[in-house]
């Protein structure tokens, strides 16, 4: 199932209850929240307090990517948020798999991510064999309205064959410049789970799930 996973960053906070109630009755969501603290990244986002309010507001599965220096904080502190899946950088720690397996005794689902630039060859199969998801980030994390990085392609497809090769059950997830003029390319080269943004939130008259079927449609 191709699953949309809209991007909260993008959405107006203003308004963030209206927003969040128009995307309730669209089926087959993730609500994608990035946490970022200041460090990681250069941008400030979600607190735990609104985190919590959101997971108990809506239905669908929300899905918590770790921009942080400290990851290991945010998933004990988080570990009764609510969240679905929560996704950790691969560069952001020393040694992944023994987050992995800290993370599997709060969560559901947990992935890992990878910038642009990281080496592909770094994520080793005990590592992948030990993931939910696999986020592969398609511009510089930190901030919305980025363009797709074009040979993300190549390494969407590096690691769907990767895990048909070795019966591993990890979900691609893409996020970053995601559009209608490239979802369905990101979704056949093997990704299963995009993350948009400002392709969705910026729509003028709120229709979002237009700009969500637009993503979907082959």
């Amino acid at each position: 199932m191709k699953i949309i996973s809209p991007s909260l960053l993008s959405c107006n906070f203003l308004n963030i209850k209206s927003e969040l109630d128009i995307l309730e009755n669209i089926n087959n969501l993730w609500l994608h929240l990035d946490i970022m603290d200041g460090h990681f990244v250069p941008n400030l986002t979600f607190g735990h307090s609104i985190i919590h309010k959101i997971t108990k507001y809506t239905k669908h599965p929300t899905d918590a990517h770790l921009m942080v220096t400290n990851p290991q904080f945010y998933i004990e502190s988080l570990q009764t948020s609510g969240i679905f899946n929560i996704t950790f950088h691969f560069e952001s720690c020393n040694n992944p798999k023994e987050l992995i397996f800290l993370a599997k005794k709060h969560y559901q689902s947990v992935g890992i991510s990878i910038k642009p630039n990281t080496d592909i060859d770094l994520l080793s199969n005990d590592v992948l064999k030990n993931i939910d998801l696999l986020l592969i980030m398609s511009v510089e994390p930190g901030f919305g309205g980025q363009k797709f990085i074009q040979k993300s392609l190549d390494k969407i497809k590096y690691f769907d064959n990767l895990r048909k090769k070795n019966n591993f059950n990890f979900v691609i997830q893409v996020d970053g410049g995601i559009d209608d003029n490239n979802a369905q390319k990101i979704f056949d080269e093997g990704a299963d789970n995009l993350v948009a943004g400002s392709f969705i939130f910026n729509e003028k008259n709120n229709d979002y799930n237009k700009q969500i079927h637009k993503l979907l449609i082959e």
